[in-house]
Formats: structure tokens, sequence, C-alpha cells
């Protein structure tokens, strides 16, 4: 007997799963501070500093250590 539903053999996914997917890891992304604001450097306060990525390291320190401002 042959059964009548989709397969995921392969590693396809489905459209509207794969839709449904992309809509909740943009919605995700979208929530989170800019990279360098003062939203984000006080979550990266609050962020344990063993889990911080090499790349987050050193934007924090350009962005909140070493802050500049631009002089206009």
């Amino acid at each position: 007997m042959r059964q009548d539903r989709p397969s995921l053999r392969a590693g396809k996914l489905p459209a509207s799963k794969f839709s449904a997917l992309l809509t909740i890891f943009a919605a995700l992304g979208a929530c989170a501070p800019e990279v360098g604001s003062n939203a984000w450097c006080e979550a990266m306060n609050e962020k344990s500093k063993s889990d911080w990525s090499v790349n987050e390291v050193t934007e924090f320190a350009k962005s909140c250590v070493f802050k500049t401002y631009d002089e206009d």
C-alpha cells in the first residue's frame, strides 16, 4: 500500500514549511538591537562573556569601550 503524504527524503522541505520557517527566522532577527547601538551594548553586558563570539568582542570593544563621537 502506498501512502499519499509528502515525502521529506533527500532533505526536501515542502515550500509551505520552508516559507513558515523563513518568516519565523526573519521575525526573530528583526527583534535584535542593531550591532553597536546603546541597546546592543547593554544587551552584551548582560550576556555571559563566555558566550561572546570573536566578532562580538571586537564590535563591543569598538562600539562600547572605545566609543568615538563624530564631530559635526
